[in-house]
């Protein structure tokens, strides 16, 4: 799979516009002086002659830049600012500054254009000129883009808008909305993107502006090619053209031909991609746009590759890579670098391909720092591909424990940072298999880590990405480490390992969303069939050869990976009919390195003083909207849900807090000060306010009548600190969320990031009977002081499969973190 960035047009046609204006101010003369062929000259000009001159150059530089003319362009812009340096004309320096830094893009110099774009912004500023501050701001933003500073882009582009929002500026208003939904595409945020992208272009079809309206088609096409549909990009990416053409747009036209060849070369349409990419390389290489030059070499080796004309592909990777590194696109430069070294990896180069792929992964991780967690998310999600294809190229030399630090690398990256920072310590980036080892033995316990390796092959004639290995690491307490591969491909033909795992939660009687309690039927002959197939596939590889404790009481802590996260492991069945959890103690956490990171948080925990339960069941249910803007649905009660915090409470020695007591603004405040904390409650699913960090703990409304009152949001949990040693999620789905290459963003993740070492979350809708059992018999345990959280969740599984055999009551609950 070749992880490309799209060729898109970036809106900043506006910016000519403005910069172009700087001659409304007052004139007034003096003589200047001028250094020619080593002699001062005194000319004896006027000021107004001056700027006149100025602005002729400057607007002939313009014209050359339009024309992709870029080093004459340089050269005359550069004329023009020296005079308005000589004459002390701040604002027209300013403007030219602006016109520089745009011609330091087109040559790919992003470092240079954010040079000038900023000195600009400075004269801007000094002199109160807010629509050159809108455009200045703009343009720092698209090379901080450029550069895959995204964070500093993202800033700058809202800094922009608001200056033009409150000018009234429309050109400016919409080509920035534009260059924001270039930056979430770029982040793997396309709902955001489209929804940027929609707004320029009403504000470009009511001005009008043409060039506005062409870039911003090709935008909207691009997101639909990321989706998978083709028809529909290619509508958008047409009607792009036919605007670009009319008007005479070069770079516009090369833009589109790209798009378009990316929409055919994921179509499969190979020779329709190789012509449009070959005359997009031509439009390019006649304006003289380096860095669109770069793409296009890139866009044409992955139609190579897609004709299986490797030496060819690699070729024009080659030239690329050399274009994009010396432009400083860095995001180009490791998408480019992936490309060549997938293509390494499937020819069976192998040393090439570890070589290209690592120098990848640094660039890539290199683009992180000063993100916001949410983005680092979406931005690992684009590159996770580079990471499994590394895994591939090292277990094929046979460098397993080097491919368990790569798939360490890989996985949980933000949420490690985030909680590195949270508890102001440090975390090493590039985990050694030393320091893997070290957190085995410190957690006592055997490490499990999954990773699943797609790989692209035909399914009745077309090509798809499915699951074709399976690699199982086993890192023992005592330093061993393990690795197995299951073939999935060749042992399991039929399978489709995501779909297994969707098929056995259906059997189970469970899945699906819980702004009410489904009623799933259980197909009992079904589940067991496919309990025993997860554990073939997942389990048995590494219990045939005994790698598994060979005692009930020692623990396995499961590392999964994408759809894994929803696997049920205690209910997972050997071929004897027994389940996973009558043989062993089981946990999970989202990496390895994350327990490192939650054993420093127990141990912060277990130095403080102190402090009491807090139990809540059954809030006064709110009303919830399903997703923004739909309407609210009342929440159905839970009086299972009371029963049980009232008897988990007095265990606890507290009271339960029940009904309208349960509201949010009288939780908030008690949350800081409880060691345990126990939540019977609705658990749900989505992103109720367009964060991107979905989940949320139903509380009780406080009446103000706000959207979705109520609610305890993942995103809030977030800047919560918390100091629980343990936290229970006695609800619906609080395990769950949208699974990533990160990980699972939801509750879960929120809590422990907030300060909880251990969390106990479900995996689906839990019946109340069953689950007041369980957690009761959970707490006695655990308060006996006899067992740790996971020997004390074991033994309440066991005891609630004795009244309530179905895997449904008892198997759905799993603790996530310490076990300790």
């Amino acid at each position: 799979m070749s992880n490309r960035l799209p060729f898109s047009k970036n809106a900043n046609i506006f910016v000519f516009q403005v910069t172009n204006l700087w001659l409304l101010f007052s004139m007034l003369t003096l003589p200047v002086l001028v250094v020619t062929e080593s002699r001062e000259v005194a000319i004896a000009q006027t000021r107004n002659e001056r700027k006149k001159e100025a602005l002729r150059l400057n607007q002939v530089g313009v014209d050359r830049l339009r024309k992709g003319r870029f080093q004459e362009a340089l050269e005359t812009l550069e004329q023009a600012l020296l005079i308005c340096k000589e004459i002390g004309e701040r604002q027209g320096e300013g403007a030219t500054l602006n016109n520089i830094g745009e011609v330091y893009k087109g040559l790919g110099e992003y470092p240079k254009a954010l040079n000038s774009h900023t000195q600009a912004l400075a004269i801007f500023k000094q002199i109160d000129d807010k629509p050159r501050q809108g455009a200045s701001f703009n343009n720092i933003g698209f090379a901080y883009s450029s550069l895959g500073q995204f964070s500093e882009a993202l800033s700058n582009y809202s800094q922009a808008l608001t200056v033009f929002q409150q000018i009234s500026y429309k050109p400016g208003e919409g080509a920035t909305l534009s260059n924001i939904g270039i930056t979430y595409r770029k982040l793997g945020q396309y709902s955001k993107a489209l929804d940027s992208y929609n707004k320029a272009l009403a504000i470009a079809k009511q001005i009008p502006d043409k060039a506005g309206e062409g870039a911003t088609l090709d935008n909207i096409g691009v997101i639909y090619r990321i989706v998978g549909q083709y028809p529909k990009a290619l509508q958008f990416h047409t009607q792009a053209l036919a605007v670009v053409r009319q008007i005479s747009d070069k770079a516009g036209e090369a833009a589109t031909l790209s798009n378009i060849g990316l929409v055919y070369n994921d179509w499969e349409q190979y020779p329709k991609a190789l012509e449009s990419h070959t005359q997009a390389l031509a439009v390019v290489q006649q304006i003289g746009d380096k860095a669109g030059e770069g793409i296009a070499l890139n866009n044409i080796g992955l139609a190579y590759n897609g004709l299986e004309q490797y030496p060819k592909a690699l070729e024009f990777y080659t030239q690329a890579l050399a274009i994009r590194k010396k432009a400083g696109d860095k995001a180009g430069e490791g998408n480019t670098l992936t490309n060549m070294g997938y293509i390494f990896l499937k020819i069976g180069k192998y040393a090439e391909a570890r070589e290209k792929l690592r120098a990848a992964i640094e660039i890539y991780e290199s683009l992180r720092p000063g993100l916001k967690d949410i983005d680092k998310v979406s931005l690992i999600d684009t590159e996770r591909g580079t990471y499994i294809f590394l895994q591939q190229a090292l277990i094929a030399e046979n460098k397993t424990n080097p491919a368990l630090e790569i798939s360490e690398r890989g996985r949980a990256r933000a949420f490690a940072e985030l909680l590195a920072e949270k508890q102001k310590t440090q975390i090493q980036l590039k985990p050694t298999i030393n320091q893997l080892k070290q957190i085995a033995e410190e957690q006592n316990a055997i490490l499990v880590e999954y990773s699943i390796i797609n790989e692209e092959f035909k399914i009745e004639g077309k090509k798809q990405w499915r699951e074709s290995q399976l690699y199982i690491w086993v890192v023992k307490p005592t330093g061993e480490v393990f690795l197995r591969q299951v073939d999935l491909r060749r042992q399991f033909p039929k399978i489709v390992l995501e779909d297994l795992i969707a098929s056995t939660r259906q059997s189970i009687g469970v899945g699906g969303r819980s702004l009410s309690i489904e009623t799933i039927p259980v197909d009992e002959p079904s589940q067991q069939e496919k309990l025993q197939q997860l554990y073939q596939i997942l389990i048995e590889p590494i219990a045939k050869d005994k790698l598994l404790p060979q005692d009930q009481e020692s623990k396995i802590i499961f590392i999964p990976q994408g759809s894994l996260f929803l696997v049920p492991f205690a209910a997972l069945r050997d071929a004897k009919g027994k389940f996973l959890i009558e043989k062993y103690t089981v946990a999970s956490a989202p990496s390895i390195q994350t327990l490192s990171l939650t054993a420093q948080q127990r141990q912060r925990i277990s130095k403080a003083s102190p402090g009491s339960a807090l139990v809540l069941g059954n809030p006064t249910m709110p009303k919830v909207s399903p997703s923004i803007g739909e309407p609210a649905q009342q929440l159905l009660p839970l009086a299972g849900a009371e029963a049980e915090a009232k008897a988990i409470a007095q265990i606890l020695e507290t009271k339960a807090i029940t009904g309208n007591k349960a509201k949010k603004s009288a939780i908030l405040p008690l949350l800081p000060k409880a060691r345990i904390i126990h939540l019977a409650t609705h658990g749900l699913l989505d992103d109720f306010i367009g964060l991107g960090v979905p989940g949320a703990i139903a509380l009780a409304p406080s009446g103000n009548g706000e959207p979705n009152d109520g609610l305890l949001t993942a995103n809030e949990i977030l800047d919560l600190k918390l100091n629980a040693e343990l936290i229970v999620l006695s609800a619906c789905d609080t395990g769950r969320g949208r699974i990533t290459g990160d990980g699972v963003i939801g509750l879960s993740r929120s809590l422990i990031t907030a300060g909880t070492p251990s969390v106990i979350v479900s995996l689906w809708s839990v019946p109340d009977a069953p689950t007041a059992e369980l957690m009761t018999e959970f707490y006695r345990n655990w308060l006996s002081g006899k067992l740790d959280k996971a020997q004390a969740l074991r033994e309440a599984m066991l005891k609630t499969r004795e009244n309530h055999p179905s895997p449904k009551d008892w198997a759905g609950f799993t603790l996530i973190g310490e076990a300790k």
